[in-house]
């Protein structure tokens, strides 16, 4: 049977209508060929969410934003139709919440099961819905306390540019200028006497090299040095102290007992009486002899009989 051009114009404009609707349905996030549950949520914002954004599940796409749009009542909020397919079932309690899928990325929509819940959801029941900071949104309010700082910063900074420039006068800038001149000069000198020294170590540089092998032989005569002190027998050298050590108490404890010349001397009163009766009769010898120097000493050309001799009297000094 040849069909005629007329129903092959109206086969193939079916097909296009039918291809058509699958299309239109398929981009708002319905599938004709599919079963699936609808469920409904309402939110004050929904934060860019369009149809056709998908559905997750711990990351996985479980379903598909079909509609998003107001709600009759005045209260202003919008209201997300979506639809998950027939196989995932989550509990009536579950969140249903919007968050930022990326930087570059627009929002989809999650589904945070209730797994405590028994009740489960049923299509055409309206969840509860939830919007998640966004990551712009979280780094915009991590930034706010930075922002807040800069801002306080910058306002006292402000001051103290104000503070400057009132201070900053003609005397005060002249100064400053003076001041920078007089360091750069300071600085120019500096380099000048740098150069000098280069030149100077540069000219003397075999008499420092000299120098510095001479200081290596004394550092090296110094460590020979102490090396033969450590070889030195310090035992043998604290024996012999110590024997001359004793040796002395012995001597002072002989004398202390009146042993010998010395500890006679210091311990034996007759002695002491003796020497001291010694020593005055000779004060006395010598007073008189002071006193009466023609007694001991005779010259006369004529023989005159010499005086008859006197006792001196006892002196106090």
């Amino acid at each position: 049977m040849k069909l005629s051009r007329e129903v092959k114009t109206g086969i193939f404009a079916l097909v296009a209508i039918l291809l058509f609707v699958w299309g239109y349905n398929f981009l708002k996030g319905s599938d004709l060929f599919q079963e699936s549950q609808i469920y409904y949520v309402k939110y004050n914002n929904v934060a860019g969410l369009g149809p056709a954004a998908p559905v997750t599940v711990n990351g996985m796409q479980v379903g598909k934003v079909k509609d998003v749009y107001l709600a009759t009542n005045k209260g202003g909020e919008v209201i997300v139709e979506f639809i998950i397919d027939k196989d995932f079932h989550f509990s009536k309690s579950s969140t249903i919440k919007i968050y930022s899928s990326g930087v570059i990325g627009g929002n989809n929509l999650g589904v945070i099961p209730d797994y405590g819940s028994k009740d489960m959801a049923k299509s055409g029941d309206t969840l509860k819905g939830e919007v998640q900071a966004g990551m712009i949104d979280g780094i915009l309010e991590r930034f706010n306390p930075i922002q807040k700082s800069l801002l306080t910063s910058l306002q006292k900074l402000d001051s103290v540019l104000d503070d400057l420039h009132y201070v900053m006068d003609k005397d005060t800038k002249r100064n400053f200028k003076e001041s920078i001149a007089k360091l750069n000069q300071t600085m120019s000198s500096f380099n000048g006497a740098a150069s000098k020294m280069d030149a100077l170590l540069g000219e003397n540089d075999e008499k420092l090299s000299n120098t510095f092998t001479n200081l290596d032989k004394t550092t090296e005569n110094f460590a020979r040095f102490s090396d033969s002190l450590a070889q030195i027998e310090t035992g043998k050298m604290m024996k012999d102290l110590q024997g001359s050590i004793d040796k002395f108490n012995s001597i002072v404890s002989q004398i202390e007992s009146g042993e010998g010349s010395v500890g006679k001397l210091l311990k034996d009163e007759k002695l002491y009486d003796n020497l001291e009766g010694a020593a005055k009769q000779l004060e006395q010898l010598l007073q008189d002899m002071k006193l009466n120097p023609k007694r001991y000493v005779h010259f006369s050309l004529f023989g005159k009989r010499p005086k008859p001799y006197e006792v001196p009297q006892e002196s106090d000094q």
